[in-house]
């Protein structure tokens, strides 16, 4: 017969086994989710990309040539081109807006909670609904900005805001800044709300001055909140589709394409489905290669055990 000791180590181990099946369910219904809309449709995807998939008829097996035809497809790497672009400046701008604004809203002062409301709101706006109003401020005749700046003596002539690349782009980076900075100040405010008051008293005690505070002080201990917030900003803006799509329609001249714009051309208006896949992939790809070399350079400099 088995001892007291041994019957003791049998139940321990009855207990952590059913332990970890009551833990395998209680994560299950995310586990089916994230499975079926996602591990699935990557897999689908993946398998599209591997045939010359027509909306209409017979998918044909071609192996990797989707991929052969996305190395060389000119208009795809104009558009891979515009959309680092468009991330590396909306990002600096977001950052520059939205990193005041939550040192501002951090203090305690009067009306801090109707500033953080009036500055969180238009995170509320769809994008697709945000990028309509903006249409309409800036419309030439039945706008607002436009037609406010000529009464104001501001401007001689009318503009068409939306015709001209540069202008064009500028507003759509205004837009979005309106629409996203709000989220960024919540998210860098929860950082600096996190930061324990008694060490910025004590560098304030020993004469460390506002910048050398913010320098040492402040950005090393929110590393990780900017890493999160970058990462955020970086992976919505390499996916940017609504605000060119209403705005401009890619112009003027097919220069404000971004990726996922050439992604729903090439599947929705070709009906390349196939090489829309592949491109699909690839676009996850780069963005899988981003958040890693993010997560790399949040390690850098940390103490590893």
């Amino acid at each position: 017969m088995a001892g007291p000791e041994a019957i003791g180590a049998l139940r321990r181990r009855k207990r952590r086994r059913h332990a970890g099946w009551h833990g395998f369910l209680y994560i299950a219904p995310a586990m089916a989710l994230v499975l079926v809309f996602f591990v699935l449709p990557v897999l689908f995807t993946g398998w599209m990309s591997l045939h010359n998939w027509p909306l209409l008829g017979n998918p044909r097996w071609i192996g990797f040539g989707n991929y052969t035809r996305m190395v060389s497809d000119v208009r795809f790497m104009s558009a891979l081109r515009f959309t680092a672009y468009y991330t590396v400046i909306v990002t600096i701008v977001i950052f520059a807006v939205a990193f005041p604004l939550a040192l501002y809203v951090e203090k305690q002062r009067r009306l801090v909670g109707f500033y953080r409301t009036i500055i969180f709101l238009p995170v509320v706006v769809g994008l697709a609904t945000a990028s309509l109003l903006w249409v309409w401020l800036v419309n030439v005749d039945s706008g607002f900005f436009v037609p406010a700046a000529q009464a104001l003596g501001l401007i001689g002539r009318r503009p068409n805001l939306l015709a001209d690349f540069d202008t064009a782009f500028a507003t759509i980076v205004v837009m979005v800044v309106w629409k996203i900075a709000g989220f960024t100040m919540i998210i860098l405010l929860t950082g600096l709300q996190a930061i324990p008051s008694e060490l910025t008293e004590a560098a304030r005690i020993d004469g460390a001055r506002r910048w050398q505070r913010f320098r040492f002080l402040t950005l090393p201990l929110m590393r990780r909140t900017i890493a999160l917030a970058l990462i955020i900003s970086i992976t919505g803006s390499v996916l940017a589709f609504d605000q060119f799509y209403i705005m401009t329609s890619g112009g003027p001249q097919n220069q404000m394409i971004s990726v996922v714009y050439y992604i729903f051309n090439q599947s929705f208006v070709s009906f390349n489905l196939g090489y829309g896949a592949a491109l699909s992939i690839a676009l996850l790809v780069i963005l899988v290669l981003i958040s890693i070399v993010q997560l790399w350079l949040l390690r850098v400099g940390e103490d590893r055990p």
